[in-house]
């Protein structure tokens, strides 16, 4: 799988460590920046370049990573065929693949500690979507998307 990732300042220590996992777990990393944690940087210029590689199909998913997590979602779920997810426990992080089919991951690394970002990466890349029903949602939530109405 092709995994788009990318981090403001604050996310960089972790988006290093979710390379190196990705590239053990045998996935190529396309790596949108930024290139350090030395100085301030705005996540939208990040996130926005990661999310659009997923949304035009350039990248598998993404993975985006700022303080919180929520500037990152926030951008990403701007980006048309975008489905991001912000969790914070390894519940939502399954349910998010399982019932959501999310393409891209958002995490807080002030929010969450080094062992939980593991679990969450290798978790939420290994789930799979479940289909069915939780198709039929998502393709509602796409006409939406594409400025049709429910």
């Amino acid at each position: 799988m092709k995994i788009a990732i990318a981090s403001d300042h604050r996310g960089y220590d972790f988006k290093e460590r979710v390379k190196a996992t990705l590239k053990e777990m045998g996935h190529s990393v396309e790596d949108y920046g930024t290139s350090s944690n030395s100085e301030s940087v705005d996540y939208p210029d990040y996130g926005l370049k990661a999310a659009r590689a997923v949304g035009r199909g350039e990248c598998d998913r993404g993975i985006l990573i700022c303080g919180t997590g929520i500037g990152m979602s926030l951008v990403a779920n701007k980006v048309k065929g975008v489905r991001a997810t912000l969790c914070h426990n390894l519940y939502t992080v399954e349910m998010s693949r399982r019932h959501n089919d999310a393409n891209v991951l958002c995490i807080g690394a002030d929010v969450i500690d080094e062992e939980l970002l593991e679990q969450k990466v290798k978790l939420w890349i290994e789930t799979p979507f479940e289909g069915g029903r939780h198709a039929r949602r998502l393709e509602k939530i796409m006409e939406l998307e594409n400025g049709g109405g429910i």
